[in-house]
């Protein structure tokens, strides 16, 4: 009777240590899963698709397995004022990834119409979707819809997503800003599967403004509202930079593609403070006229800035981002950065 106790004791001690193990390995399997950093992705926002080797490059080095891809513009025509597709890509060559989002940017003004037919502009945005697929035999699982709306936009925008899912019967996305999380109740909430929060362009472009693109402290007024946020949420983060065009101390243009590295290298332009220079000698430069006395100031996102809206985002976040898209892929903003970047920024989530 007392061996049977003790082998009972023996065998119910190999059953909890045995258990136990299996508690231990089942706890770090799912430690595991919940550390999974978000994946890279990135916009493509070109008239023309062809990558350049070090866009091939930054695509492979970061495993970047899906692409947003601007397929047209949606704006009024001039003349009827009725929406048309403006500026569709062309593919001279094929994406190197395994899953391509076509994105449509819808202006509001689209989504102001009084009368707009909203079903048949869903209908004809999907058929032109298609269309542009079926010419270079791609097929999408997913399509993304981008367009801030507005208050006064909110009715037509909101048919609009419902008429494109029942119609397209794809997976659907959009593109939020800031003030539609801190204000969701008014704004309201698409339709759509999942959203990606645009965290860039916070701020007025001005004269004395520090940075457009991005501003902490713009951003702190809302970020912490993602708590309350209903909709599943991933995260486009800018690496591009831009040159606000000054003139007699008033905004004339904003001039796309500019760093301080490329002015520095152009005679044209002297260093005036940390991001401005001003011009020397009046010049024509990528078809714009700068005169002499004209300040560019620059406004650019650095590395560390990245980092800081990882860390803002991920201290606001009650779920972890699936991706982290960039915005956008194209080599005079890729080489502005280290080449582990994508994969720092990431981490911090």
């Amino acid at each position: 009777m007392q061996f049977l106790t003790f082998v009972h004791f023996i065998l119910i001690h190999l059953f909890l240590k045995k258990y136990f193990l299996y508690l231990i390995l089942f706890s770090f399997f799912i430690s595991c899963k919940q550390k999974e950093h978000p994946i890279v992705s990135f916009y493509y926002w070109k008239t023309n698709f062809s990558l350049s080797k070090l866009e091939k490059e930054t695509l492979k080095d970061n495993n970047v397995e899906k692409m947003y891809i601007r397929y047209f513009d949606i704006d009024l025509h001039p003349k009827t004022n009725e929406a048309f597709p403006l500026s569709p890509i062309h593919f001279l060559s094929n994406p190197s990834v395994e899953e391509i989002i076509p994105v449509v940017f819808i202006k509001n003004k689209v989504m102001l119409k009084a009368d707009l037919d909203v079903e048949k502009l869903a209908k004809q945005t999907f058929d032109f979707i298609n269309l542009i697929n079926a010419k270079n035999e791609f097929s999408c699982k997913e399509i993304q819809i981008d367009c801030d709306w507005t208050l006064k936009s909110k009715a037509n925008y909101l048919r609009f997503m419902e008429c494109f899912k029942k119609i397209s019967n794809k997976k659907l996305s959009a593109t939020i800003r800031l003030h539609q999380i801190k204000y969701f109740e008014k704004t309201a909430i698409p339709n759509v599967d999942s959203g990606v929060l645009m965290y860039y362009n916070m701020g007025t472009i001005a004269v004395k403004s520090l940075n457009s693109i991005y501003d902490q402290d713009i951003a702190k007024r809302y970020i912490n509202s993602l708590k309350k946020y209903p909709l599943a949420l991933n995260y486009a983060l800018p690496i591009y930079s831009w040159g606000i065009h000054i003139r007699d101390n008033k905004v004339i243009g904003v001039r796309s593609k500019m760093s301080i590295l490329d002015l520095k290298k152009d005679k044209h332009f002297s260093l005036k403070d940390k991001f401005s220079f001003v011009v020397t000698t009046s010049n024509y430069r990528n078809g714009t006229f700068y005169k002499k006395g004209d300040i560019l100031k620059i406004e650019a996102i650095s590395a560390d800035d990245l980092k800081e809206m990882a860390k803002d985002l991920n201290e606001n976040s009650v779920v972890r981002p699936k991706e982290i898209i960039f915005y956008d892929l194209d080599e005079f903003n890729i080489k502005n950065y280290e080449k582990n970047i994508f994969e720092q920024v990431v981490s911090c989530f």
